[in-house]
Parts: C-alpha cells; sequence; structure tokens
C-alpha cells in the first residue's frame, strides 16, 4: 500500500501487479484496488516504545511481508492486507513505518481508528495507543505515536495532523515542524543555512501534538544545508538541535521533535519527506 503523492498504478498483462516504489525495511505494499483514498503516513515516536504495526481500523497497512504477497489476488489480498507473512520485528522506536522518503499508504477515506500495535509474540497486537480521525480522499495525514511509553500500562500518546501540501518550487524546500515531545513547551523550529547564515522562523510556537504549515526555504538548484534547533517563547537557549540537515528543491520535509527533554539523550529532531 506504499506510495507517494504522486505514484501510479500499473496492469500488467492480465496479472494483478503492482509496480513498487521502493522495497523498505517494512515491505510496505501496493493494492491495486487502491489509489482513490486517502493517504497516510507512520511514526513510532513514543520513547521507550516497543515495536509496533500499525492499523487503520482492523487493516494493518505496515509490516506486510513483501515476499509472500508481492503479486496481489482475489485468493491472497485480505491475508496479504490484514495479517500477512510479518516479521515480529515491526516499526522499532524511533522509526518511520514508511521509510524516511515520501511514500505514503493507501487507506480507505472515513472514520477511523489508527493504532500502532505490539509486533512481538509477547503481547501481540496489543494496541498501546489509538487516535480516531476523518480521513478524507485525496488528503494526506500523519500519525504520530508520542510522548512516553508507560511500561506498566503498556500505553503511550497518539495524535494526527493533516499534511497540506505546498506548492512546488524549483529553487526552494518546504519544512514544517511537529511537536511529539510530550515535556517539552511549545516551541519554534529555526533553519540556519549554513553558507549564508540566514536564519528562518518555521511558523511559530508550535505545541505538543501540533503541527506548523510548511515554510518554503531558499536551497537553489541543487540543495542546501541548514542547521535546525527549537527554542521556547522569548528564550535565546535551543532546546532540540540538528546540524547539517540537507534540504533539495521541489521537496518537502517535517522536522519532528521527539524525546524526554529532561533526558539529553532521547532527544532528537527527526527528518522525513513528504514529497
Amino acid at each position: 500500500m506504499m506510495k507517494t503523492s504522486r505514484s501510479i498504478l500499473a496492469l500488467l498483462a492480465g496479472l494483478v501487479a503492482i509496480t513498487a516504489c521502493e522495497k523498505n525495511a517494512v515491505g510496505i505494499l501496493d493494492d491495486p484496488q487502491a489509489g482513490n483514498g486517502a493517504n497516510v503516513k507512520f511514526f513510532n515516536f513514543a520513547v521507550g516504545s516497543p515495536s509496533v504495526n500499525f492499523f487503520v481500523n482492523d487493516k494493518k497497512v505496515t509490516a506486510i511481508s513483501a515476499t509472500g504477497c508481492f503479486l496481489l489476488d482475489d485468493a491472497n489480498r485480505d491475508l496479504c492486507l490484514s495479517t500477512g507473512a510479518e516479521s515480529t520485528a515491526g516499526v522499532p522506536y524511533g522509526s518511520p513505518g514508511n521509510g524516511p522518503n515520501a511514500y505514503y499508504s493507501d487507506v480507505a477515506p472515513g472514520q477511523a481508528a489508527i493504532s500502532g500495535k505490539i509486533a512481538a509474540a509477547t503481547d501481540k497486537n496489543l494496541a498501546i495507543a489509538s487516535a480516531q480521525t476523518n480521513l478524507e480522499a485525496g488528503k494526506f495525514y500523519s500519525y504520530f505515536l508520542s510522548g512516553t511509553y508507560n511500561t506498566t500500562t503498556k500505553t503511550a500518546d497518539a495524535f494526527v495532523v493533516e499534511d497540506v501540501m505546498p506548492p512546488e518550487g524549483f529553487t526552494v524546500a518546504y519544512v514544517r515542524f511537529v511537536n511529539a515531545s510530550s515535556t517539552s513547551q511549545p516551541m519554534t523550529l529555526y533553519a540556519k543555512d549554513r553558507t549564508t547564515l540566514v536564519e528562518t522562523a518555521i511558523g511559530g510556537l508550535v505545541p505538543y501534538k501540533s503541527a506548523s504549515a510548511f515554510v518554503a526555504l531558499p536551497v537553489g538548484y541543487v540543495g542546501a544545508s541548514y542547521d535546525l534547533s527549537t527554542r521556547t517563547d522569548g528564550s535565546a537557549t535551543n532546546v532540540f538541535t540538528r546540524l547539517q540537515v540537507n534540504l533539495f528543491p521541489g521537496r518537502a520535509y517535517t522536522i519532528t521533535a521527539r524525546g524526554n527533554t529532561a533526558t539529553a539523550s532521547t532527544m532528537f529532531l527527526d527528518n522525513t519527506a513528504n514529497r
């Protein structure tokens, strides 16, 4: 069910087959009967969480085997798009469920319960968090497991944001900021061009479980390198930092703060492409 915002499904000479964008670690599949649904990305950003598989309602949308299910047909479609021949590795903490590139899973539009469920044999398919949302056909969304995993209750936080895609540009990249750190105050993301030293605020203050809009950054025709940092209101002290992030023209990126601000080793700014 993996696709980009411009993916094309190919039907080959009487076979019900697909052309996959890429085989990534979680083996997302394109369904030849899909293509008109909502587009969703998934992130396991709850500190200390176990590896999970992601579900939309009762349909699994990550960690499906691309080996036993490469060709979808009437006999195997339901199995491959629900249980499949999956790895118990799942999507580990700190990882995007669709890989780091601009891939989305195509899912049925409408009211949806999106959840992350434990992938391991112990507590198999126990949902550690769920979020209810309405998914509209043709729109793009990101689902985040967030905050800190509670090992006693085996729960975490979760939220969904809409990915409102920016226009394309030949000399700019677009960046937005998502705050998935439950211990943080509202923060603004700043991007400093390493060549010109010009610093740009990516929108305003973003509280936990929220996202900024996409903001254009100049990158020329070949790309540019930026240093990223977040700050709270009125402060000159960086909270999260990440240096030398390469951005390329025509692309859109989400920078997400994850981790516990009381434990520096958990703090990280994730960079995942939306386009």
